[in-house]
Parts: structure tokens; C-alpha cells; sequence
């Protein structure tokens, strides 16, 4: 089994993209397992990751494709809970979705993506928005 940790933000074409990434390597319908994460930076209200539009979205695009899946929430800083979370769940690749930034808006604000892929022990596969 292949396991894939899916780092979903909030936007829903960055999740779909992900999920449709994910289902479409070689034998996903067999031998790969999506686990589904979303970092909350501040959650007051105890929201779920299962209630969260863009995570519901990824979850149809897996369940058409028949591809295995599990759902993980997480709170603090996202690129260490990611690290954290593929370490945990023994994730053989993350997959992440960038959103399109210029190199100084990387620089003054950071990116999540840019730091998992730089800080990642592992495989990281960027599905695009097409």
C-alpha cells in the first residue's frame, strides 16, 4: 500500500486538484491511500476537518475513483504539523497544491508549500490548477 498524506487547504480547486492528482497514479484504486489533512491555524469554534467544503470536495473525487482515504486535522504551525503528520502516518509521498505567488510574495510571506517542499524527508507532488 502506498500511502499519500494530502496537506488541503481551503480552497476547493486546490483540493480537487490534489484528490484528482492522487487518484490518478498507477493503481490507485488498489494500492494507494489518500490521508487527508487540514491544519487549522486558529480554530475557536471547534470546526472538523469533515466539515470543511474544500476536504468534502477532495473526499468526492477519491470516493468516484474508488481510492481509499482517512481524514486527520491538526492546529499550529501548518508546514511543521504536515512534516509532522506524513512522519506519523508513514506517508511515502505529500502531495500539495502551491498557490501562484511571485518569488518576493513567497519571500515576505512565506509559503507553506515552499517550506514542505524544502524541509521534506520525502517525495512532495505539487498538483497544479490547471
Amino acid at each position: 500500500m502506498y500511502t499519500v498524506l494530502l496537506a488541503i487547504d481551503t480552497s476547493n480547486d486546490r483540493a480537487i486538484a490534489q484528490a484528482t492528482a492522487v487518484a490518478s497514479l498507477p493503481e490507485a484504486t488498489s494500492n494507494v491511500r489518500a490521508v487527508l489533512l487540514h491544519v487549522f491555524d486558529d480554530n475557536p469554534e471547534g470546526a472538523s476537518v469533515n466539515r470543511l467544503s474544500s476536504v468534502r470536495r477532495a473526499i468526492g473525487v477519491l470516493e468516484d475513483a474508488d481510492v481509499d482515504y482517512e481524514l486527520r486535522e491538526a492546529s499550529g504551525e501548518p508546514a511543521t504539523e504536515i512534516l509532522q503528520a506524513a512522519e506519523s502516518v508513514a506517508a511515502d509521498a505529500i502531495c500539495v497544491s502551491g498557490r501562484q505567488r511571485t518569488p518576493t510574495g513567497k519571500a515576505l510571506f512565506g509559503s507553506v508549500t515552499q517550506s514542505v517542499l524544502l524541509e521534506a524527508d520525502r517525495p512532495v507532488l505539487n498538483a497544479s490548477i490547471d
